[in-house]
């Protein structure tokens, strides 16, 4: 009933999963809005990297920071996903080969 190979393969599953979050926190991408007013940096793995500002904030209002905020951290999850696919993909042709 129970495969030995399994349990090896199992284990060569997580090598590959930690090695590709490895990876992921490496890298950096970013969301902008307002034409570069807000940037968000993002780690692959999706965590904060920093938030930047680059407008004097009494020029804002409320709403219109909110909304240029919400749209630049949006594209920054949008590209962490798509980078989050990528290597995903790509480890599993590693592990399963003619996928």
């Amino acid at each position: 009933m129970f495969d030995p190979s399994m349990l090896s393969k199992l284990s060569e599953m997580k090598s590959i999963a930690d090695s590709s979050n490895q990876k992921l926190g490496q890298i950096t991408v970013e969301g902008e809005s307002g034409g570069g007013l807000i940037r968000i940096a993002l780690s692959g793995n999706r965590e904060v990297r920093s938030v930047q500002i680059n407008a004097e904030l009494n020029q804002m209002n409320k709403e219109d920071l909110e909304d240029l905020l919400t749209v630049a951290l949006k594209r920054a999850m949008e590209a962490a996903e798509q980078l989050n696919q990528q290597e995903t993909m790509a480890a599993a042709k590693n592990l399963f080969p003619g996928m």
